[in-house]
């Protein structure tokens, strides 16, 4: 199998629909952020199925601006970059959840309740460091570049456009959970996942319909030659 342009955007398709369905899945029955819960098993495996997602996401955004690229210009670009941006930012986060909070918590709960509140779009009552300027990255990345990118899609026209801009609308309504109460913050995030499954699906049929097409044109001057050689 030969790995071609249309095979990848079809791969990014899928990792897409995937990390939709994760980001989704993962907001049913969420527990609350707090040090209780962070030290849990049920969080660990939600945590890393965060990180896992946003490492799908990635492939699944690259995939979409490879197929849109020459539709996109400046204001596309900047959305693709800005949404990397804040889902690397993102993925480092969900990590440091994952696989050291827990750990930080048996001597130093109240940093880890810190951090939470922080990440959380609260306000933290210690210092945490450096880790709001991470925080600060991923909301903008999310927000500001989900909003970009996905007007940029909704104009390309080329994958399903009320998924373009539900992807703009559930990346954007996130800026208003830093005045809402936690329990929002779970469906809030339910539109995006929709999004990517929606752009997902399309951009993997678009891929397949692109490879089946090219398959076909190569086969033809095979087809031709064995005609002739018969003759």
């Amino acid at each position: 199998m030969n790995i071609t342009t249309h095979r990848i955007t079809a791969a990014a398709g899928l990792c897409a629909a995937a990390a939709g369905a994760i980001y989704a899945g993962v907001q049913v029955n969420h527990p609350p952020a707090d040090v209780a819960h962070i030290v849990t098993t049920e969080m660990a495996v939600r945590e890393t199925a965060k990180a896992v997602m946003a490492v799908l996401s990635l492939a699944g955004f690259a995939g979409m601006f490879l197929r849109n690229h020459r539709r996109f210009g400046v204001l596309g670009v900047a959305g693709y970059v800005l949404l990397t941006v804040g889902y690397l930012a993102m993925f480092a986060n969900q990590v440091i959840v994952a696989c050291v909070l827990p750990t930080v918590a048996k001597t130093s709960p109240g940093y880890v309740q810190d951090y939470v509140d922080a990440a959380m779009g609260g306000s933290p009552s210690g210092d945490i460091g450096g880790m709001t300027v991470l925080f600060g990255i991923t909301g903008i990345g999310y927000s500001l570049g989900g909003l970009l990118f996905g007007i940029a899609l909704f104009r390309a026209g080329i994958l399903p456009r009320w998924a373009a801009l539900l992807l703009a609308y559930g990346t954007v309504s996130a800026l208003a959970l830093s005045v809402l109460p936690e329990s929002f913050d779970r469906p809030f995030a339910v539109p995006t996942g929709v999004a990517l499954i929606g752009l997902g699906i399309s951009l993997w049929r678009d891929g397949r319909r692109r490879v089946d097409a090219a398959e076909a044109v190569d086969a033809r001057p095979t087809a031709h030659a064995d005609v002739a050689a018969v003759r």
